[in-house]
């Protein structure tokens, strides 16, 4: 059975942690004043990974470096770029694994490619492999003639042996 007490401790123990978590993703002070362009860098915020954290968003990361590439992107858009231009002065700064979702290019297609390859061409060279090994040589008359033997009587060869 509860009592109050309990009921209370409980709803201020989910407040504190709602508050912590909110207050973790976006300090007042860091958000822009604006609030399309802070909708905009929220938005902006999702595409972009945090490069210390394993693929999480710098929206969801608590590490430092996430903190800074926010400031970063609410500097780029409250400076008037477009998510275009701010894309592309995260991935001329950071490389194009900043980007959680990387735009189409023929080196990535390659990278993706590449495993699948190597697989098939490994698979193609031991079907070739296996077709081209020379046939087993046929038995001569003599080993015809032993196997015959061994095949008839499997139990002479140890009464011999006794």
């Amino acid at each position: 059975m509860k009592g109050p007490r309990t009921g209370n401790l409980g709803r201020w123990l989910a407040v504190a942690v709602a508050v912590l978590f909110l207050g973790a993703a976006s300090e007042p002070s860091e958000r822009l004043s604006d609030p399309a362009q802070e909708a905009r860098a929220r938005a902006l915020f999702k595409e972009v990974r945090c490069l210390v954290c394993q693929n999480e968003s710098i929206d969801a990361s608590h590490a430092e470096l996430a903190q800074d590439l926010r400031a970063i992107v609410r500097q780029e858009v409250a400076a008037g770029r477009s998510d275009i231009e701010v894309r592309r002065f995260l991935t001329d700064r950071y490389g194009e694994y900043v980007l959680l979702k990387p735009q189409f290019s023929w080196a990535n297609a390659a990278l993706w490619l590449a495993p699948l390859l190597v697989v098939l061409a490994g698979g193609g060279l031991l079907i070739s492999r296996w077709r081209t090994l020379p046939p087993e040589p046929e038995l001569s008359g003599e080993e015809t003639a032993a196997l015959a033997r061994l095949s008839d009587d499997p139990d002479s060869d140890r009464s011999s042996a006794s």
